[in-house]
C-alpha cells in the first residue's frame, strides 16, 4: 500500500503541471487497491487459498486484475485523461500518439495491483500462521494440563491404598500406634485435599509430607529396618516445586525395601544447592522377595511421576535410575532445576497442618 501512496505524490523535480483529473484518478485507484486488499485478505485467500480451491484462487486474482485494469481504462476514458495528459507534457501543441497495446492494458496499474494482491496475500498467510501457532499452544496446554490432572488422580489414590493397608495391619498389633497413624495420615490428606490444588506448593510443605510419610512408615517396621532421612542444612530454600512429585521415589523404597527377617536400611538424602535441588533415595535390594498380590503392577507411582516431570520439568530434570548398586541397593537419583530465588525461609519445627 505504500507504493499506492506513493502514486499521490509528483516529483519536485518535474516542471509539469498535472491536471486535476489525474490526481483524480490516482485516488479512485487507491481507493480500488484498498478494496481489492481487504478483499483479497478478508475473502479470497480464507475461503478459497485456506481451504484448498486453488485454481479458483488463481481465477479470482486474474480476474481481479483485469477489473483494476478495466476501471482504470474506464476512468481515463470519463476524464479524458489521455489528452490532458499529452497537452500537459507538451504545450507545444504536437500530435499524441496511440498506445501500442490494448487501450485498457497499463503496465504500470498492473504491477502495483500485483504488488497489493501478493502483500495482502502474505499478510493473510502470516495471520493464520499465528493464529494456528497460538491454537496449537493453547491445545497443548490444555492437554498438558488435563493429563497432569489424570496423573495426579492415579498418583493421590495409589499411596493412600498403600497407606490404607499399612495402618489396618498396625491396628492389629499397636492400637496406640494406629490412632497416631490415623491422626498423621488425617495431616497428610488434608495436604493433598488444599495444598496440592494448584500447579506449585512450597519446597518446605512438600518436605514436610514426606516426613510425616515416613514417621508414618517407621511405626510398623522392625529394629532390622534402618531409615536415614537427610534434609538440606542448616535450613531449607523455600521454592515452588509439583506437588506429590518426590514422594513416589520415597514409597517405593519403602515398599520393596523392607523384609520382616533380613537387615534393610533405607536412605532418603535431599540437598539443594543455588537453584538445583537433588534427591537420592537407596533402598537394600532382597532378589528372592516376590511381591503380594496387591502389589503387582504398583509401578503406576514411579512411571506417573517420570511422565510428570517430562511434562512439569522439560530440559530441567535428570532421573537416574540403578538397579543393583556394588552394595546391592536399588539407587534413585533425581537432580532437578527448581526456582533460584527463594522465598522467606519458614520455622523448621512449624509442619504445614
Amino acid at each position: 500500500m505504500l507504493a499506492s501512496a506513493l502514486l499521490l505524490a509528483q516529483p519536485l523535480t518535474w516542471s509539469v503541471q498535472l491536471p486535476p483529473q489525474f490526481w483524480v484518478r490516482q485516488f479512485l485507484l487507491l481507493l480500488m487497491w484498498v478494496a481489492l486488499f481487504y478483499l483479497n485478505a478478508q475473502v479470497m485467500v480464507p475461503r478459497l487459498l485456506f481451504r484448498g480451491r486453488m485454481s479458483w484462487f488463481i481465477a479470482l486474482l486474474a480476474a481481479s486484475l483485469v477489473v483494476v485494469l478495466l476501471f482504470n481504462s474506464v476512468i481515463e476514458n470519463l476524464l479524458h485523461l489521455p489528452e490532458l495528459m499529452h497537452k500537459a507534457f507538451h504545450p507545444d501543441g504536437s500530435p499524441s500518439r496511440r498506445r501500442s497495446t490494448a487501450g485498457w492494458f497499463d503496465m504500470g496499474t498492473l504491477l502495483i495491483s500485483m504488488l497489493v494482491l501478493g502483500i495482502s496475500t502474505s499478510v493473510a498467510v502470516v495471520r493464520k500462521w499465528q493464529h494456528d501457532a497460538q491454537l496449537r499452544q493453547e491445545l497443548e496446554q490444555q492437554q498438558t494440563t488435563a493429563e497432569l490432572s489424570f496423573l495426579k488422580a492415579q498418583i493421590n489414590p495409589h499411596f493412600f491404598f498403600n497407606t490404607l493397608n499399612n495402618i489396618y495391619a498396625l491396628t492389629v498389633v499397636n492400637g496406640e500406634l494406629a490412632r497416631q497413624a490415623i491422626h498423621t495420615l488425617s495431616r497428610m490428606m488434608r495436604y493433598v485435599l488444599y495444598e496440592t490444588q494448584s500447579s506449585t506448593t512450597l519446597l518446605s510443605q512438600e518436605v514436610s509430607f514426606i516426613q510425616d510419610y515416613i514417621s508414618l512408615m517407621q511405626l510398623r517396621l522392625t529394629d532390622k529396618v534402618t531409615v536415614t532421612f537427610e534434609r538440606p542444612t542448616p535450613l531449607l530454600r523455600d521454592v515452588p516445586i509439583a506437588p506429590m512429585l518426590l514422594l513416589p521415589f520415597v514409597e517405593n523404597a519403602f515398599k520393596h525395601g523392607v523384609s520382616a527377617l533380613l537387615p534393610s536400611q533405607i536412605y532418603i538424602g535431599l540437598h539443594q544447592q543455588s537453584g538445583t535441588l537433588t534427591l537420592e533415595v537407596r533402598n537394600t535390594v532382597f532378589p528372592d522377595k516376590r511381591p503380594a498380590v496387591e502389589e503387582v503392577g504398583s509401578g503406576i507411582g514411579l512411571t506417573n511421576t517420570r511422565r510428570r516431570l517430562d511434562l512439569l520439568y522439560p530440559e530441567r530434570y535428570q532421573l537416574t535410575v540403578d538397579e543393583a548398586t556394588a552394595a546391592q541397593e536399588f539407587r534413585v537419583v533425581l537432580t532437578l532445576e527448581v526456582a533460584k530465588s527463594a522465598y522467606a525461609i519458614p520455622d523448621p519445627t512449624k509442619t504445614y497442618a
